[in-house]
């Protein structure tokens, strides 16, 4: 396959994460020759906000009403950022857009507006709602055994008066972590579970779309695309998962999804990414340079 030919990965991160957090696993993907650029969405990476009260020692009144540069961020705002990036990657070959967890709202957004500038779409235990609003799904029996509520545990501020969503990750209340380690890296050592919650933002933007956002028939159900499973996550149940593959299927019976299952919980996948790598990199010979207009 020619350089030109080569498909460029298009990593998309989750809630309250960044760009950095795929550093691992993009080392693994080049090392088997497979280009990469992982996008940080507005208000984060760089462009988050960090304040002088979240470092230690820590003032919890400061950080509950610190404003934050992701206040008004939407999801159409993180929409046409990623279909920038898309467009300038498009310009080298096919793509593979791949998405995490909450990052699967702006995928599935961005393929509802540009199916022209993705080949495959990848959702690595992902949102992809199709038949209800995300919200709505957990009220679903898929989640009910979610704790929804660990992360108020570590709540900073009122969401309503700060525009945003704030965690303060740099707790030290032994409940809080406890819960963070058994929604997101159960699996893990403590050491890499500590590690991979100091790479988190404190930041997240409150917006996750309506149902105009939800998967559409006639641009999205025409890309090819890949749903990894995550078999042990305890954040995005398998049984969640399955129900939003099953829910593509129906919307797009001649477009299923291409299903495959790594073990692990919700963030396992990133701190050990070698399986993932070879899993993703397995899905360029199924990528052809897209014929669509």
């Amino acid at each position: 396959m020619s350089s030109q030919l080569q498909p460029t990965y298009v990593l998309v991160h989750g809630a309250f994460a960044n760009s950095f957090s795929f550093a691992p696993l993009q080392a693994e993907l080049g090392l088997l020759g497979h280009r990469s650029v992982a996008v940080d969405l507005p208000g984060h990476g760089f462009a988050a906000t960090y304040t002088r009260a979240y470092q230690a020692p820590q003032h919890p009144e400061g950080l509950a009403t610190a404003p934050g540069a992701i206040k008004g961020v939407t999801l159409a705002d993180n929409a046409a950022h990623l279909i920038g990036v898309l467009e300038r990657a498009k310009r080298n070959g096919p793509v593979i857009l791949v998405s995490h967890s909450r990052g699967g709202i702006t995928a599935t957004a961005a393929a509802n507006a540009r199916p022209d500038l993705i080949d495959r779409i990848v959702y690595v235990s992902a949102w992809c709602p199709v038949a209800l609003d995300v919200g709505a799904y957990y009220a679903e029996p898929e989640m009910a055994e979610v704790d929804a509520a660990s992360l108020a545990l570590a709540a900073a501020g009122n969401p309503a008066e700060l525009g945003l969503l704030r965690v303060n990750f740099r707790t030290a209340d032994p409940a809080a972590l406890a819960a963070f380690k058994a929604a997101f890296l159960a699996d893990g050592t403590d050491e890499e579970f500590l590690t991979f919650l100091n790479t988190f933002q404190p930041d997240e933007n409150l917006d996750v779309g309506t149902s105009a956002d939800r998967a559409q028939a006639a641009t999205w159900g025409t890309i090819p695309r890949t749903y990894v499973r995550l078999a042990d996550d305890a954040s995005l149940p398998p049984a969640l998962q399955d129900r939003l593959i099953r829910e593509g299927d129906e919307l797009t019976p001649d477009n299923p999804y291409d299903v495959r299952t790594l073990p692990g919980s919700h963030l396992k996948w990133l701190v050990d990414p070698a399986p993932a790598a070879r899993l993703l990199a397995g899905l360029a010979d199924l990528t052809a340079p897209s014929a669509r207009p």
